[in-house]
């Protein structure tokens, strides 16, 4: 995920990485720390439309940092 969150421009931090990672899991609809799962759709969404992924995941990260 380091690569997509510099790709859109956000920076991790401590104070914002939990924060961000609930909203990754609320825009996928997959149960917050159920990871593994959260990476599943993660690269499926990218290899479907990695452009549309990446507007979705901007805009949702947004909301949080």
């Amino acid at each position: 995920m380091k690569q997509i969150f510099d790709d859109l421009g956000i920076e991790v931090t401590a104070e914002n990485k939990k924060d961000l990672d609930r909203k990754i899991h609320e825009m996928l609809g997959v149960k917050y720390k159920d990871c593994s799962t959260t990476w599943k759709e993660v690269k499926k969404r990218r290899d479907e439309n990695e452009e549309g992924f990446l507007a979705d995941l901007r805009a949702a990260l947004s909301k949080a940092a």
